[in-house]
């Protein structure tokens, strides 16, 4: 039996209403970001199942993909993106405009300067890794496509590259972008390659 587990993760498309600080809010993809989803895995197929978070902007895609393949597909809530509270929503320019200066001391200090209400960062972290960990555990030896978002895909890497929470955001993640990462048994979780295509 292979030992290695793989797990790609590939970010949605660009949803209706375009940029904006999203979070959970559940907006359907639009035309383009649809897409930019099926341009990003063509007929590829490499996969035994389908791990989707319940958004909408990521399960429709997935649950596309998996009929087209006859993939098994499950709905994890702890993938969903992070919540982002009163941001919610929002553009940038519109969060520049009320409060001048905001973006750059979140992306600075996103642990010290979260956006009102928003999930703590490291409780964040915590859920997408509890969920990761389960992945890996229960589908050893598999290859695993994960649906889901920026910031989910920002906490993988940030665990795998042991880097500190508070640099979580230095990391970009392209729309409808691929990551792959690999546990093989001997080595800790590795990249293999960041913001790519199947195709």
């Amino acid at each position: 039996m292979d030992t290695n587990t793989t797990i790609d993760l590939i970010r949605h498309g660009q949803p209706v209403g375009g940029r904006r600080y999203r979070g959970q809010i559940d907006d359907p993809l639009s035309d383009l970001g649809w897409q930019q989803m099926r341009a990003a895995v063509g007929d590829h197929c490499p996969w035994n199942r389908i791990i989707s978070s319940p958004l909408s902007r990521c399960r429709a895609f997935a649950g596309e993909l998996a009929e087209r393949h006859s993939l098994p597909l499950q709905l994890e809530d702890r993938i969903k993106e992070v919540g982002f509270g009163g941001w919610e929503g929002q553009t940038g320019a519109q969060l520049e405009s009320a409060d001048p200066g905001v973006l750059t001391r979140f992306y600075h200090d996103p642990i010290g300067h979260r956006p009102e209400g928003a999930e703590p960062l490291e409780d964040f972290f915590g859920r997408v890794n509890q969920a990761l960990d389960e992945v890996l555990e229960a589908h050893r030896g598999e290859h695993v496509l994960l649906v889901t978002h920026a910031g989910v895909i920002r906490a993988v890497l940030t665990r795998v590259m042991q880097a500190p929470l508070s640099a979580m955001y230095r990391l970009h993640v392209e729309t409808a972008s691929i990551t792959r990462i690999r546990m093989d048994g001997k080595r800790p979780l590795t990249l293999l390659f960041h913001g790519g295509s199947l195709t």
